[in-house]
């Protein structure tokens, strides 16, 4: 997970990232804000939580009904997820990985929060995230509002979501959601954004 500007001082590797979560809890601890406005009208199944981060989200859709995989290309955040999921009692299968390096198979739903996934071949990662997503399932892509971010970086080297909207469109896939959302964070590596763009689709 990020919230960062993508940028060119985004990190890039596993090393990377571990560096950057360093010895001290990088995000603010609580399930993010567009998670919890979209998802509570969801039937809880499977979800593959993408970029869990330090495991809020993950946790969070745990102790609400859902079967939850939550995937991360650092080990420091994923270890500091599994012990909040064992502190809170909850069950999650964690795998430390960059999204489309290890198959997990199909979910119900895969949520991506300001991932910081590079797109460097085409529209392989939209690929990857739609074939993530079970039949008649969802795929709930937020970041940040592009105002928000160098409009060069955004759209030339990371997937946003008029990637995710204009891939899925094109493959008939239903847009349930696609709007800009007030973002209220007080604390945590991302709390300077005020606005999400937030993307809800279904499989045909």
């Amino acid at each position: 997970m990020t919230h960062e500007k993508p940028s060119e001082e985004t990190p890039r590797t596993a090393a990377d990232w571990d560096e950057r979560y360093g010895t001290t809890v990088l995000w603010s601890g609580d399930p993010n804000g567009s998670l919890l406005a979209v998802v509570p009208e969801l039937t809880p199944g499977t979800v593959l939580d993408v970029g869990c981060g330090e495991g809020a989200d993950a946790v969070w859709l745990a102790g609400h009904g859902w079967t939850v995989t939550a995937l991360d290309v650092s080990r420091v955040a994923v270890e500091r997820g599994r012990a909040r999921a064992e502190a809170a009692g909850v069950a999650v299968t964690w795998a430390v990985a960059g999204f489309g390096e290890r198959a997990l198979g199909q979910f119900d739903l895969v949520s991506a929060q300001y991932p910081a996934i590079p797109r460097h071949h085409g529209t392989r990662v939209e690929e990857d995230f739609a074939a993530a997503v079970a039949p008649g399932g969802r795929l709930l892509f937020v970041h940040h509002e592009m105002d928000e971010v160098p409009p060069a970086a955004a759209a030339q080297d990371y997937v946003m979501p008029q990637h995710m909207v204009d891939h899925l469109r094109a493959a008939g896939w239903e847009i349930e959601r696609d709007e800009i959302r007030e973002r209220h964070v007080s604390g945590g590596a991302g709390h300077g954004h005020t606005r999400d763009r937030v993307v809800l689709a279904r499989t045909p």
